[in-house]
């Protein structure tokens, strides 16, 4: 994978937890905690095997963080707002709920399959998870990091992002990463104040040389954010299939499908409700595919930031499992089913 890098980039990780007293600045010498994610899987469709490499991967670490002693947390789940979700749930006459808890259930049930060591599945219409998005929310919008405002831009339904018009293919309509026709999409929205956290973003860089692996994705980061930062939408009111803002501040509104997911991070630790397992965050490591680095290692740690929250240890942005040339993926209709290859 990433033609032969991961395995020295791997053992940063697995040095890091053999020695915390110089691997790793966010974890105080007297702790013994570790704790690691998979991104939580997107429920438009069944799960195929480039999810199970990802799981398999933080499984092992899993796995072997509690072989040397290590008070061990492991999760993943999955996604189960946004557009495409209410899109996929109508096309198949279903209610949202009704679809995300079918394919929900799919995935639990392959990871059970595969014996994956997870110690929480979470899934973002948990209540407890809500409830600690609406916290953080009201945090920052307190704070002064969210304010009200109207956008217009480029919208991918299925990356769930905007693109501005210079970002987009070369054909000016479509998705640079996905390739489907963007919409554009006038609304008012609010505003995260991401031009604010450049300069702090950089710094945390910096400082942590290994925060984003593999550190050619790292040169990648620093680049877009060196190149200025816009502020975020982070609010739709163009579909209703999504957690509302907190104190019922403004119902016509739902918050963005990436505020709501990378929040799982910390809910499924307690944070809003009990804070009953939050002695294991920062997480020493988010394994991600390397498609959703950006959201990971910009977003995330600002929005951290914003909250006054330590940012994660790292962030890991494997490689694709490749059909010939391609990345496997639902909507190319090249993908392998993990059951069938336990079969």
């Amino acid at each position: 994978t990433e033609r032969g890098t991961l395995k020295g980039e791997v053992t940063i990780v697995i040095e890091g937890m053999q020695n915390s007293k110089g691997g790793d600045v966010h974890m105080a010498e007297e702790k013994r905690y570790f704790y690691i994610t998979t991104p939580i899987y997107y429920v438009n469709d069944s799960p195929h095997i480039g999810h199970a490499y990802t799981t398999i991967i933080a499984d092992m670490l899993a796995r072997y963080s509690r072989l040397v002693g290590y008070d061990t947390f492991f999760l993943t789940g999955t996604d189960e707002h946004g557009q495409k979700i209410a899109d996929s749930a109508k096309a198949r006459g279903k209610s949202p709920k009704e679809y995300a808890d079918e394919i929900s259930g799919k995935f639990k049930t392959l990871w059970d399959d595969f014996d994956i060591s997870y110690d929480k599945f979470i899934r973002t219409t948990d209540e407890n998870h809500k409830k600690g998005v609406q916290k953080a929310f009201k945090k920052m919008f307190d704070k002064g990091d969210i304010y009200k405002g109207n956008y217009e831009g480029n919208y991918c339904v299925g990356c769930e992002t905007f693109f501005t018009d210079a970002q987009l293919n070369e054909d000016g309509v479509g998705c640079p990463d996905c390739g489907r026709a963007t919409t554009v999409v006038k609304e008012e929205s609010y505003f995260f104040k991401l031009s604010n956290y450049e300069d702090k973003l950089l710094e945390l860089y910096k400082n942590n040389p290994d925060f984003i692996l593999p550190r050619a994705k790292a040169k990648e980061i620093v680049n877009f954010v060196s190149g200025g930062l816009n502020d975020l939408s982070i609010s739709r009111t163009s579909f209703d299939w999504g957690i509302k803002l907190p104190d019922n501040m403004d119902d016509k509104h739902i918050m963005y499908v990436w505020l709501d997911a990378l929040m799982n991070y910390l809910t499924a630790l307690g944070y809003g409700e009990d804070d009953k397992n939050m002695d294991f965050w920062p997480a020493r490591v988010h394994l991600i595919g390397k498609d959703i680095l950006r959201f990971h290692a910009v977003y995330w740690p600002a929005f951290l930031l914003a909250a006054k929250i330590k940012p994660p240890s790292r962030v890991f942005g494997h490689g694709w499992i490749l059909s010939g040339e391609e990345k496997m993926s639902k909507s190319k209709g090249n993908i392998l089913d993990p059951l069938e290859i336990i079969k």
